[in-house]
């Protein structure tokens, strides 16, 4: 009975572990071979350890091109993608206007349609336009497919906030851009911030938009896929390591800043 009763007590945070493990298990991999000293060309089989993937890891051809023109990519679609989610969420949380329940339809469309329909469409859009496939193309299909989940994060903190806040700062006699300043924008930040981080995030990884509308450009997805044809240099390892180990202290932050936030306030 006290093993029954235990395994009660504990099995949704067994599952929980089991299922982070589960996740996390390609990350370790992936880690662990970051400090492997392939003798051919697949980083496949352990070797030995050696760190020289580490000390120069700009030393693969275009590795490092392709890595910055990812994130400049996905820097710009954030920006952009934020900007035109942030202002389309407020209109559609706090404002009645013909078409609404349409918007609202359209804007969850991207989401819920397969990347690879979405590609071909943009593909012929551009290429009926006579546009060059490039870094243009790249930027505007990646700030339209993440537009949908900025609003998406930012509409659901918006409908959350309490009205009453507002209108107090109001009774304060604070105008409409002070009470949006102080009041509202502090409000929404966390759901801005997640939008935009997801944004980012979906645009740096984003690889079967991007091979449609690249052209000759080549991200670092297009590059990983590329070299997987003819052998993962370490330093693939090495990149991936490096933006997980950036993603986790970018959560502890984050759950620190919170933590220290609400013991101030209680």
């Amino acid at each position: 009975m006290r093993l029954v009763t235990w395994i009660r007590r504990h099995l949704v945070v067994a599952a929980g572990l089991l299922t982070l493990a589960y996740l996390l298990l390609p990350n370790v991999v992936v880690t662990v071979f970051s400090f492997n000293a392939p003798k051919g060309r697949f980083n496949y089989e352990w070797q030995q350890f050696s760190t020289d993937a580490w000390r120069h890891p700009c030393d693969v051809a275009g590795l490092c091109t392709s890595l910055g023109l990812s994130l400049q990519i996905a820097v710009w679609a954030t920006l952009g993608a934020t900007v035109l989610g942030t202002t389309t969420a407020f209109a559609l949380a706090r404002y009645r206007f013909r078409a609404r329940g349409a918007v609202n339809a359209l804007i969850f469309l991207p989401m819920a349609m397969p990347e690879v329909v979405m590609a071909a469409s943009l593909l012929t859009l551009f290429l009926n336009l006579g546009v060059r496939l490039g870094f243009w193309t790249i930027l505007i299909a990646h700030v339209m497919f993440c537009l949908s989940f900025v609003v998406t994060a930012v509409k659901a903190r918006v409908m959350s906030m309490d009205p009453r806040l507002e209108q107090a700062a109001q009774d304060l006699y604070a105008g409409p851009v002070q009470t949006f300043l102080r009041v509202t924008l502090p409000i929404a930040a966390p759901g801005i911030a997640a939008g935009a981080l997801l944004a980012f995030a979906l645009s740096f990884d984003d690889f079967i938009i991007t091979n449609f509308t690249a052209g000759s450009t080549v991200t670092f997805p297009m590059y990983v896929w590329g070299s997987a044809q003819r052998g993962t240099p370490v330093q693939i390892n090495v990149v991936g390591t490096a933006m997980f180990v950036v993603a986790v202290l970018c959560v502890l932050a984050a759950t620190a800043v919170g933590n220290r936030r609400r013991r101030r306030t209680t």
